[in-house]
């Protein structure tokens, strides 16, 4: 499990992880963009987001959120 945490208007750079991963929002809440879809995240919304897929945060607010993923999963980021 990892933690996301971020202030408003924070835009976190294009990654992915290794593994499907879901993402559960505790607070706050994020435009997670991902190919031509974006998705609003608020306070107790969660999305399964697929393995290898790259995506993208902007945070609109005060932001909380746990990626919950397969230990063997690593993050990569997006040059």
């Amino acid at each position: 499990m990892l933690q996301v945490t971020g202030k408003a208007e924070m835009v976190m750079p294009l990654y992915y992880s290794t593994r499907e991963a879901v993402i559960v929002v505790l607070a706050g809440s994020a435009i997670l963009a991902m190919e031509h879809k974006k998705y609003l995240l608020q306070k107790g919304n969660s999305l399964v987001i697929p393995a290898l897929q790259k995506y993208t945060l902007s945070l609109k607010d005060e932001f909380k959120a746990r990626m919950v993923m397969p230990q063997d999963s690593r993050i990569e980021f997006v040059d």
